[in-house]
């Protein structure tokens, strides 16, 4: 039997008509849903219908974040027709809708993650600060767009993924999505999950880690605000990537102290001001505690109480005057920073142990280099770094940790793969999210074209189309030269 968000479909009649119904039921004719529908005192009664298809394609991609459009971009440059789906209005997900305008651990990764800063580089969007690269949000939305548009890739955005449908074999058959077109079947021979918070996965039915385990808490979210009016040489002690250079130690401190100063306490009492280029900062100054990535009325508070307080942290900053008597909010994220969602379980789970021992995997798809980096899940006791006792060595994230475990033909990429509350922590920043996108597209891509699970695909196979599809064989940075190199 197959199941759409856990009810039969009948498999005939979806292959035959290109519809599926949301009940279970196919209906011989289309009608008027809203007049058969009921309400009673607790519950709205929608009628069955019909949910048309109207997209087909090799590869599915949910999320069009980092590693979302990676895997896109993987897919399609494999020669796969692949279909790239986003809630939001732009490509880049925390990149550019979270304003983030700072990668973290991309230094080592080659293939896409080297490709995109290239081009940002080229076009004056982008500098390097230490192990850290600044980006301008705008020229990333363009950019992202321009290298889908060029691949091939059919993106549609302002699309949210609702529910799933799985085929006789438990094999992931479509994904069911919301817009202004209504409700509406993509159906794909290999999914991509890089939803970051696990959604198409958990519509499907995966199992799942959330929070601690012991407790369930939760990493905080947080609001990002781009800043201008402040000048980089006369703020440097407090700005990351300016300081250091200067001999100027602990700029997080200093400007959580300029904050008290001006009578104010951050939510996160590591503060921290990047500086993008001349004219525009960005800062990350607010926690938001024990709050829900899938609770859509706590995440809406969250982003009230947030973008409020960093109003207040730069209004009071203003008022000192001085170095700061100009500075003002230019911009606000349009969707809150969510640090922790839902780890889909895989066939491997990468575990505190592999960051201690830093594992090595004949399968890797990338080398994570960040350390352990656990913002407070209890304000209580620390509204800043967490110390977990875990020196994390350099790691692999393993193909293995990609592939969903209990659907077939789904692959994850970005923070919601297979691992403990520790090690993701570390593998969930922008860098490795990239590198996990552009392996699962490859892998996606091979498995849509050659009718095969993608856990029946060996991965020499997927790091031989990594390395032809960007490159890396002329650089000799395949995995295997990889590893000699940092070992």
């Amino acid at each position: 039997m197959n199941t759409l968000a856990g009810r039969p479909i009948d498999r005939r009649r979806f292959l035959a008509t290109g519809a599926v119904a949301a009940s279970g039921v196919a209906a011989a004719e289309s009608r008027d849903a809203s007049s058969a529908a009921e309400i009673s005192a607790n519950a709205y009664h929608e009628a069955q219908r019909d949910v048309p298809i109207v997209g087909r394609a090799d590869v599915v991609v949910c999320g069009a974040g980092p590693a979302g459009v990676a895997a896109a971009l993987a897919a399609a440059r494999s020669g796969a027709d692949t279909r790239l789906i986003e809630v939001g209005g732009c490509l880049g997900g925390v990149w550019t809708a979270g304003l983030l305008s700072w990668i973290l651990d991309s230094g080592n990764k080659p293939g896409l993650m080297r490709e995109i800063l290239a081009r940002l580089k080229k076009r004056n969007a982008s500098a390097r600060y230490g192990g850290s690269v600044a980006y301008d949000v705008e020229q990333m939305k363009l950019l992202l767009e321009q290298m889908c548009v060029e691949a091939g890739v059919e993106i549609r955005l302002h699309t949210r993924m609702v529910a799933a449908g799985r085929d006789a074999a438990n094999r992931l058959a479509l994904a069911v999505t919301e817009s202004k077109s209504g409700r509406e079947a993509y159906a794909g021979r290999v999914f991509v999950d890089a939803t970051g918070d696990g959604d198409l996965a958990a519509q499907a039915g995966c199992r799942f880690g959330y929070g601690r385990r012991e407790t369930g808490q939760l990493q905080p979210m947080s609001m990002i605000a781009l800043l201008a009016g402040i000048e980089p040489d006369e703020v440097a002690p407090f700005v990351r990537g300016l300081a250091e250079p200067a001999g100027e130690p602990a700029p997080k401190a200093r400007l959580l102290a300029e904050m008290q100063r001006a009578g104010v306490s951050p939510s996160y009492t590591r503060p921290t001001l990047f500086f993008i280029r001349d004219g525009l900062f960005c800062l990350m100054a607010n926690h938001e505690y024990c709050v829900s990535a899938t609770d859509a009325s706590a995440i809406t508070a969250a982003t009230i109480r947030s973008r409020g307080e960093v109003h207040r942290l730069v209004d009071a900053l203003r008022r000192l005057d001085g170095v700061w008597r100009d500075v003002q909010i230019i911009a606000t994220a349009e969707h809150i920073g969510v640090r922790e969602g839902r780890r889909i379980h895989g066939l491997y789970e990468v575990s505190r142990n592999d960051l201690i021992t830093g594992a090595r995997h004949e399968d890797a798809v990338c080398r994570v280099t960040f350390p352990v980096d656990v913002h407070s899940t209890d304000p209580k006791r620390d509204k800043g770094i967490m110390r977990e006792g875990v020196h994390a060595k350099h790691y692999d994230i393993p193909y293995r940790a990609l592939i969903a475990r209990d659907v077939d033909g789904l692959l994850l990429a970005g923070r919601c793969i297979s691992g403990d509350f520790i090690a993701h922590s570390s593998y969930r920043v922008t860098g490795n999210a990239v590198a996990m996108g552009e392996a699962a597209g490859a892998a996606a891509a091979i498995a849509a074209k050659t009718n095969r699970l993608p856990q029946d695909v060996p991965f020499s196979e997927i790091d031989r189309a990594l390395r032809v599809g960007s490159g890396r064989q002329a650089e000799n940075t395949c995995v295997a030269d990889m590893h000699q190199r940092t070992a």
